[in-house]
């Protein structure tokens, strides 16, 4: 069973019962569900996931007034909750792990990830939120928001970044994905650097990864997700078998990386934002940033996003 398949029938059967009978008047405000950090809230875990911060559990999520009101009430009907549950062991959580399940103020988790309580508004906050952290902000699944104030900040996040600064994204991926695998990488195997030529590829994936999921509308996860989630794009889903290639080849990886290049270039066109036909992407970098309406981020430097 995934984690938050696991977590919706532990709610629903457990966890909502004890709510509803000790704190009636309050589960109206209350919403409910699993999502921030660790593979289940991506629907990534698997057994091997399991060894820690994985188990029955779900999120208690209250607006700051009633979380300052009634969160340690409710947090301490939580931990009677039972642990072991449907055959599955007691949650284990490690030190870095505490505080993903159980009672939590809808303000304080916002801005653990995003800098912002209710998230980022203003293009420097968007800027300063790694694109991982807003990944983490919008994952897993709300089982419950009667108030519907914790799903409100989450809608607004996942209509993605103000288009200005995906447009400058945009362009600092393919900057980078034409100096670190067209010329760089290339350059680097001539030379018999192979270290050098190893992270060269490594940045150049990163960053077509990244493209992939700015071209979505969606923020690409931590790094050790990023691969696996390209399956699930709507956009450009063949990257998933292009990149497990791409790492697995030994001759012809600059061919392989080319052909990337051609399905982001293809991509970019077929979206209008660039009517570049040059191979080479830092032609649809240039052509990206002249999109770009803000005249203060269209100034910085090309790849500082």
């Amino acid at each position: 069973m995934k984690g938050l398949e696991l977590s919706r029938l532990y709610y629903e059967q457990i966890g909502r019962p004890a709510l509803e009978e000790h704190f009636p008047e309050l589960l109206p405000q209350m919403a409910m569900g699993l999502a921030g950090e660790g593979s289940e809230c991506f629907g990534f875990d698997d057994e091997l996931s399991r060894d820690h911060d994985w188990g029955a559990g779900f999120c208690v999520w209250l607006d700051r007034p009633d979380y300052r009101e009634f969160g340690a009430q409710v947090q301490a009907l939580y931990d009677t909750l039972p642990g072991e549950w449907a055959e599955h062991p007691a949650r284990r959580e490690t030190p870095e792990g505490r505080g993903r399940v159980g009672v939590l103020c809808v303000q304080d988790w916002y801005a653990r990830y995003t800098g912002a309580p209710e998230g980022p508004r203003t293009l420097d906050e968007w800027r300063r939120v790694p694109e991982a952290f807003l990944a983490t902000a919008t994952n897993g699944v709300v089982f419950s928001d009667p108030l519907g104030r914790f799903t409100a900040i989450r809608r607004r996040l996942l209509e993605g970044y103000p288009e200005d600064l995906r447009l400058k994204k945009l362009a600092a991926r393919a900057a980078v994905m034409a100096q670190a695998g067209q010329y760089n990488y290339p350059r680097c195997i001539k030379r018999g650097e192979t270290a050098a030529a190893g992270l060269a590829l490594a940045a150049f994936a990163k960053a077509a990864m990244s493209m992939a999921y700015l071209l979505n509308r969606r923020y690409a996860p931590f790094y050790k997700w990023m691969h696996r989630g390209l399956q699930e794009l709507p956009i450009l889903p063949r990257l998933y078998g292009q990149m497990e290639t791409l790492f697995q080849a030994g001759k012809g990886t600059e061919e392989l990386v080319e052909g990337i290049c051609l399905t982001i270039a293809a991509e970019l066109r077929r979206q209008d934002l660039s009517n570049s036909t040059d191979p080479f992407l830092l032609a649809h970098s240039a052509e990206l940033m002249a999109r770009i309406r803000d005249p203060e981020l269209r100034k910085t430097h090309i790849m500082e996003d």
